[in-house]
């Protein structure tokens, strides 16, 4: 064993060699450990996650998984994940090696879990927990996929919970006009929610937008780019989906509206955001105004149900509504199918014309 004791601070280290991906070998050196055990375990315990061995702590491996997954994904959907795996998962399997975690130890690890309660002591709610479940079955799967583990405990398990469609709410034309009126005291507010509501945007693409965002030659502004507030910082990410990126054609009102209101604060050229505003403004300020005017208080995302609800009723299809708020049309069809207005009736006379027609 490479382990060796530092006569001058009594600490002992571990020193040993492996080979990376390229194929050269190289030298890893891990110092401070108080006892000759320690420093053993940690040379053991590296040299199975460099082999990939199947046998590492479960802890290794998750700081595989993080190496392999993170580099793909957003932040913010990166954070969510490392949330969910450090407070709800390691504290559990940790210390286990990960091929002999069983079907049993997660159905146990699952009525702990059931068990917990959220920050105001309510139980979690069935679509949480079916999420945290899921990431513990993607943390097998990815062992299964790229390291050699034979079978997935968690799939062989079952899920736990099960994901609630939250209630879809959504304001008619005159509420959000009556609500609108109440938000002209502060132009921000006002001309934010203008464009939530009459272009159908994400929230965090609304925060995104910048003044070269907009042509007001061709009416139109471009949905590239999303913002997030995490840890403290200002982020710009890409949009939610591939299908999020897209070129929205404004109302003349709006068009009208918008140029004004650029015009107050920035010039043409400015890449800033032209709402420096934070998504609990946005939510404070639905408060105030649904307060003041008595309309019924919505989600922040529930504008976009509005505007998807409201194009609808004016009857166009569900590809031209996918195609402008970033979905996809089997989507749009699938979640608002009770809005369409249904044509039975018209299909069964057809039907019915049409085979007194071939029995004539």
């Amino acid at each position: 064993m490479s382990v060796y004791k530092n006569a001058d601070s009594g600490t002992w280290y571990a020193m040993c060699w492996f080979t990376d991906w390229k194929g050269k070998r190289k030298q890893k050196c891990k110092r401070g450990f108080a006892t000759k055990k320690e420093a053993q375990a940690w040379e053991r315990e590296f040299l199975m996650q460099k082999q990939s061995d199947v046998t590492m702590s479960f802890e290794s491996f998750v700081s595989l998984y993080e190496k392999d997954v993170k580099p793909k994904l957003k932040l913010n959907t990166w954070l969510t994940k490392e949330s969910i795996i450090q407070k709800k998962i390691l504290p559990y399997f940790k210390k286990r090696k990960l091929s002999e975690i069983t079907a049993k130890d997660v159905i146990d690890w699952q009525n702990e879990i059931r068990s917990l309660t959220d920050s105001k002591g309510k139980p979690y709610s069935t679509t949480y927990l079916k999420t945290v479940h899921n990431q513990l079955s993607a943390l097998f799967n990815h062992a299964i996929k790229y390291y050699g583990l034979q079978s997935n405990p968690a799939a062989k398990a079952g899920n736990m919970g099960s994901e609630e469609r939250k209630e879809m709410l959504f304001w008619t034309k005159a509420e959000y006009l009556k609500f609108a009126d109440a938000m002209m005291d502060k132009p921000i507010s006002y001309y934010a929610f203008e464009m939530l509501y009459w272009c159908g945007i994400r929230e965090g693409e609304l925060l995104a937008l910048s003044a070269s965002d907009f042509d007001f030659t061709n009416s139109t502004v471009t949905i590239s780019k999303s913002y997030q507030r995490l840890k403290g910082q200002d982020v710009i990410t890409t949009p939610k989906t591939k299908k999020s990126n897209r070129v929205i054609k404004m109302p003349q009102f709006l068009c009208e509206e918008m140029q004004d209101y650029i015009k107050m604060f920035y010039s043409a050229e400015d890449d800033e955001r032209i709402f420096p505003i934070s998504k609990h403004y946005l939510h404070s300020e639905m408060d105030r105004g649904c307060k003041e005017t008595g309309v019924k208080r919505i989600r922040i995302h529930d504008l976009r149900h509005s505007h998807i609800s409201l194009l609808i009723d004016m009857g166009f299809t569900a590809l031209a509504i996918a195609d402008r708020v970033g979905h996809e049309s089997i989507d749009i069809t699938y979640r608002y199918a009770h809005l369409f207005p249904t044509r039975q009736t018209e299909m069964a006379e057809k039907l019915n014309f049409e085979r007194i027609e071939e029995g004539a």
